[in-house]
């Protein structure tokens, strides 16, 4: 069993389809970065790797990763009760009213920066991760002098761009990071002495936040960790900018679909908003180490053995999707989606899996960008490099997406 580490590098998000066509099977052993693996796709191994405690994530993603999308002691790297009892806390910020508040914000802060950019050329995907920023630190009650470095240094989108590179660029991020989780931290102990977050933002509600300590007594977060799941709530929302950006390319290349979400058609919106997850590529794996002695079609995996669940390969398995590889938002016409079949943030359940508390909020901000991308706002694009490389994690639009002359319409002014 040779190291494939290069050919992971070489194929990117392609590494485990081209494997599993390899095999004949929708799963292979290998070796990344020296270390054995178990590869799998598919809906029954979604269900798998998600459901029933089997894995834990801790010791499962390289430090470069790790370092930059989840931390010690944050709700990703936990199990069981423990994990349980902390995900209640994003459920409780991130559906209801305050996952509706924060899309609603999002679409006011979109409309305005729309309105004041004169017509200029803009990236879409540099506006997108500027007023998710603004939009989602305001909802959380930040200071405001937290949130403007954080808009200043852009650090929440650096972290997921930086996510897939090794060297000096993810060094410098992380090192921004480390920052940013000071400054969290540090409005988390004034909110504690001095509390001025509106009641029920997310900083209001992390900082008197408590759980069971070593000795059955309840306490709050330490600051440091009350700061990672301040950023476990803001980053995540800010990485909907590729999302946004991908549903913004999707229009432009399927201009059909631009009129029935113009006239208000909800189906077709939250269709489009739900092929854009699953048909562009985010990011392409996850990982687990096994928690007990399992089996999977006759492969044993042994306790802490290492197993990545490829992401991509699912939401375009041909034993799940027609037609994987084509856009097709009617696909999701009177289909009911089973959890481990659209995989994008997660599968199993949101209560007791690994499945992403933010997904519904996800779908939600898709769909008021879609709305006002498709109603209110127009623009052109120009010639540009629209490619997307499938060897860059997590991907992109080479060129970021860019649009002349956008300005709102007349709807959105009356």
């Amino acid at each position: 069993m040779g190291d494939s580490t290069l050919r992971f590098i070489r194929d990117g998000y392609l590494f485990g389809t081209r494997g599993f066509r390899a095999a004949g099977s929708d799963h292979f052993r290998t070796r990344l970065l020296g270390r054995p693996v178990l590869v799998l796709r598919g809906a029954e191994a979604a269900r798998f790797f998600y459901e029933g405690g089997r894995f834990r994530r801790a010791g499962a993603m390289p430090r470069s990763v790790l370092t930059l999308l989840q931390d010690v002691g944050s709700v990703q790297a936990l199990e069981g009760e423990a994990h349980r009892r902390r995900k209640e806390l994003f459920l409780g910020l991130l559906r209801g009213e305050s996952g509706e508040a924060l899309a609603q914000r999002f679409g006011e802060e979109l409309r305005g920066a729309a309105g004041a950019s004169d017509g200029a050329d803009i990236v879409l995907l540099d506006l997108f991760h500027d007023v998710l920023t603004l939009a989602v630190t305001a909802w959380a009650g930040l200071p405001a002098g937290v949130a403007g470095d954080l808009r200043r240094t852009g650090v929440l989108a650096k972290m997921v761009d930086a996510a897939g590179t090794v060297g000096p660029e993810n060094w410098t991020v992380r090192a921004q990071r480390s920052r940013a989780e000071r400054l969290l931290a540090d409005a988390v102990v004034r909110e504690r002495t001095q509390p001025t977050a509106p009641a029920g933002s997310a900083l209001a509600v992390v900082a008197t936040y408590t759980e069971p300590d070593d000795i059955g007594a309840t306490a709050p977060l330490p600051p440091q960790v009350a700061a990672v799941e301040l950023l476990n709530l803001l980053r995540p929302t800010v990485a909907v900018g590729r999302y946004l950006t991908f549903a913004a390319l999707a229009l432009h290349r399927h201009p059909g679909w631009r009129d029935d979400i113009a006239a208000g058609d909800g189906a077709a919106v939250r269709w489009f908003a739900q092929e854009v997850r699953r048909f562009y590529p985010f990011f392409p794996v996850i990982g687990g180490r096994a928690t007990r002695d399992l089996t999977w079609k006759g492969e044993p995996v042994h306790r802490d053995d290492w197993v990545l669940l490829d992401v991509y390969a699912t939401t375009h398995d041909p034993a799940i999707w027609d037609q994987p590889d084509r856009f097709l938002p009617q696909r999701f016409d009177g289909l009911v989606v089973e959890p481990n079949t659209l995989i994008p943030q997660g599968g199993g359940g949101y209560e007791e899996d690994h499945r992403c508390p933010g997904e519904p909020v996800t779908v939600d901000l898709i769909e008021v960008g879609l709305r006002l991308l498709a109603r209110e706002f127009t623009y052109d694009v120009p010639d540009q490099d629209l490619r997307i490389s499938l060897r860059t994690f997590p991907a992109r639009p080479r060129s970021g997406l860019v649009v002349r002359g956008l300005t709102v319409g007349e709807r959105a002014a009356a």
